[in-house]
């Protein structure tokens, strides 16, 4: 077995007589496989692998992210919970003592939760972040309309899985409520990253390059999205 290592990364090299493209593929156990015709010189295998570390880089955080256990936050008094970034610590309170109509608020730097709604609390969480990150999502969507030639008809927030946004039909854009937990630079670039799809469906060299001119420094966003973004998971 052939073996190519460049900086820290190490790639089993398969040649193929029948392919005429460079190919990198990342299989099940994170094991690395760059497939290649065999008349390719090393040189420009390494280029190739240059070209392509953060494309890489993020595929192998995800499946990490994708193996780790994520511990699952307990609605009690002191957990934290994440907003924009920052760890906002839960607070319950009593509501025969205290006036709160609403189930849970952000009040003083800490969320406000009734002890009668502890049971449903997750999607009284999830409500108030959804109506939270609806007006800040499309704050951000208007500041870069102009700038990337572009102008979504709508915007919506929902749990879309795995996935921190998507662009629908008739130009509508969806946002997985969990963006909100992001910190804002982070949350920018997955706004700047779906606003690119209205003009490129697929991850082409001209997608990434659109996502450049809005974000120059859009992959180190994109690698923290990647390397941190199960920190937000646990909900």
């Amino acid at each position: 077995m052939s073996v190519l290592t460049v900086d820290d990364l190490t790639f089993e090299l398969k040649p193929s007589s029948s392919r005429r493209t460079l190919e990198i593929t990342v299989d099940r156990s994170g094991e690395l496989v760059l497939l290649a015709p065999p008349e390719v010189p090393e040189a420009q295998l390494r280029e190739f692998v240059l070209a392509k570390r953060f494309w890489i880089y993020t595929k192998l955080a995800e499946k990490d992210r994708l193996q780790k256990v994520v511990p699952v936050k307990s609605f009690v008094d002191g957990e934290g919970f994440l907003y924009l970034g920052r760890s906002y610590r839960l607070r319950l309170i009593d509501p025969q003592q205290e006036a709160q109509q609403v189930p849970i608020k952000l009040l003083n730097g800490r969320f406000m939760l009734r002890r009668d709604r502890v049971a449903d609390a997750r999607a009284h969480l999830v409500q108030w972040y959804s109506r939270h990150a609806q007006p800040w999502l499309w704050a951000k969507v208007q500041e870069y309309v102009a700038r990337m030639e572009v102008q979504p008809a709508s915007l919506r927030v929902q749990d879309l899985g795995y996935r921190w946004g998507s662009c629908g039909k008739g130009d509508t854009l969806y946002f997985h409520w969990k963006t909100i937990l992001l910190p804002p630079r982070v949350a920018e670039y997955v706004v700047v990253h779906e606003l690119a799809h209205l003009h490129q469906p697929h991850h082409t060299p001209q997608f990434w390059h659109r996502v450049e001119r809005a974000l120059p420094d859009f992959e180190r966003r994109k690698t923290w999205l990647a390397e941190h973004g199960m920190d937000v998971e646990g909900l």
